[in-house]
C-alpha cells in the first residue's frame, strides 16, 4: 500500500478519533463511565478494523475467489458490534437496593461511537459528524426535557 493512501487512512483514523472525543467529552463532563479516553479509542478501533477488512478485500489478500474465502465485508462490521456491545454491557449497573439500571444511555453511547467509527473508514464524513452532533445533543438538550 502507497504511503499516501496509509497517510489518507490516518487522517480517517484521526477524524474518528476526534469525533470520538466529542461525544466522550460530554460523558466525560457528566462523570459517567466511558468518558473521553474511551469514546476516542472505541470510534478509532472502529474504524482502524473496518479500514483493514477494505484492504484484505481490496488487495485480494487472499488470492481465491470469493466464493472459497467467504469474503464479506459485512461480517467486520458484525464483528465490532458484538465486541462493543460486550464494553457496552460492562458499563451497564443495576442497583439492587433501588431497582435501577445505570448508565444505558452511556452502553448506548459506547455503540454509537464505533459506528461513527465505521462511518468515516467508509468515508461518510457528512453522516459521522451529523451522528456526533446529534448524540451530543441527545445526551444534553434532551437529558434536560426528559429529566
Amino acid at each position: 500500500m502507497e504511503l499516501i493512501t496509509q497517510g489518507r487512512l490516518l487522517l480517517d483514523l484521526l477524524i474518528a478519533i476526534i469525533l470520538g472525543g466529542v461525544i466522550g467529552f460530554e460523558r466525560e463532563k457528566k462523570d459517567k463511565p466511558a468518558g473521553f479516553r474511551t469514546q476516542m479509542i472505541i470510534s478509532g478501533a472502529s474504524a482502524l478494523i473496518v479500514m483493514m477488512g477494505q484492504f484484505i478485500v481490496d488487495s485480494n489478500y487472499f488470492q481465491i475467489s470469493d466464493t472459497a474465502a467467504g469474503v464479506d465485508p459485512t461480517r467486520l462490521i458484525h464483528a465490532v458490534i458484538v465486541g462493543v456491545s460486550f464494553i457496552g454491557a460492562g458499563t451497564v449497573l443495576k442497583l439492587s437496593d433501588d431497582h435501577k439500571v445505570r448508565y444505558l444511555t452511556t452502553a448506548a453511547t459506547i455503540l454509537i461511537s464505533s459506528a461513527v467509527g465505521m462511518c468515516v473508514a467508509l468515508h461518510l464524513y457528512l453522516l459521522a459528524v451529523g451522528t456526533t452532533l446529534a448524540v451530543v445533543l441527545i445526551n444534553t438538550v434532551v437529558r434536560k426535557i426528559s429529566s
